[in-house]
């Protein structure tokens, strides 16, 4: 798991181990100087005319050894930044996100093609690390207080997008405007998809169906399915984030899940919703 590190060629941990020894040799010599020093040496020099309850300040130059370390720690310094490791030479984050893109394309390599089992599990292990913390081990949302994955949305989160709208998560169709519907057809609408979409449809969803289509299911993805959590919608929560209840969920990207990791949480959320 771990590489060998060949400290002749990492030049990083070149500057590293010669700052370290460096501050040792110079720790250790000026101490010793500054102890026999301070056994044999008296305080000479003319005084300043200030004085601090009797406590007063020589007007002494400042020690010669002093000068040239901190002369020498500042021409240092500056051949550090602009020379000896520039700024833009070498970043750690960098370096990491070199990594983790390495390992995400042979991950997504290894499992281009996986089955539903290797889906499921692979879906499992992701959703307890980075989903269960707030919408529950058994995706029940911690007693509502997070969205939970029994039903998909309840009656009154559907009509709160109907009255105000949602653009977040940024489908092809874009932005859907509030006020689509209002009063008793609003709630009526809210009550049949809240309910799974079962019985007599209201004739108000004529209004939801030009983009979410008759079917609620979303067009092929161009707009949100109504009717359960498919890939394309669980896809477009973790690369978006999105407005809870319980505050803001974070987008997943960068890196963060891979399409195939996003791919089996969306399998093991619908298991979860049909279980």
């Amino acid at each position: 798991m771990f590489e060998d590190i060949n400290l002749s060629t990492d030049t990083v941990n070149q500057l590293a181990l010669l700052g370290g020894a460096m501050i040792i040799i110079l720790t250790v010599f000026v101490a010793g100087k500054y102890i026999r020093q301070m056994k044999t040496d008296t305080s000479s020099g003319e005084l300043s005319d200030e004085n601090w309850d009797g406590i007063g300040e020589y007007k002494n130059s400042i020690p010669r050894g002093f000068a040239l370390s901190l002369l020498g720690t500042m021409i240092w310094g500056l051949w550090y930044w602009f020379v000896g490791y520039p700024l833009n030479a070498y970043s750690q984050i960098g370096e990491y996100n070199e990594e983790v893109k390495a390992y995400n394309t042979t991950f997504e390599s290894k499992w281009a093609n996986p089955d539903q089992e290797t889906l499921l599990g692979m879906g499992e292990g992701a959703y307890l690390v980075q989903c269960a913390p707030c919408h529950g081990i058994s995706g029940d949302g911690i007693s509502g207080k997070a969205q939970g994955f029994d039903k998909r949305m309840t009656e009154a989160q559907v009509l709160h997008v109907i009255e105000n709208g949602q653009d977040a998560l940024k489908y092809p169709m874009g932005a859907m405007p509030g006020g689509m519907a209002s009063g008793d057809d609003a709630k009526a609408i809210a009550k049949w998809v809240a309910g799974g979409m079962k019985g007599e449809k209201p004739a108000s969803f004529a209004a939801c169906a030009s983009c979410h289509g008759d079917d609620g299911q979303g067009l092929g993805g161009q707009s949100p399915n109504l009717a359960a959590y498919d890939e394309t919608l669980v896809s477009h929560v973790l690369e978006h984030g999105k407005t809870g209840t319980i505050g803001t969920m974070p987008a997943f990207k960068d890196g963060r899940m891979t399409h195939i990791q996003k791919k089996a949480v969306a399998v093991y959320i619908q298991s979860l919703q049909e279980n």
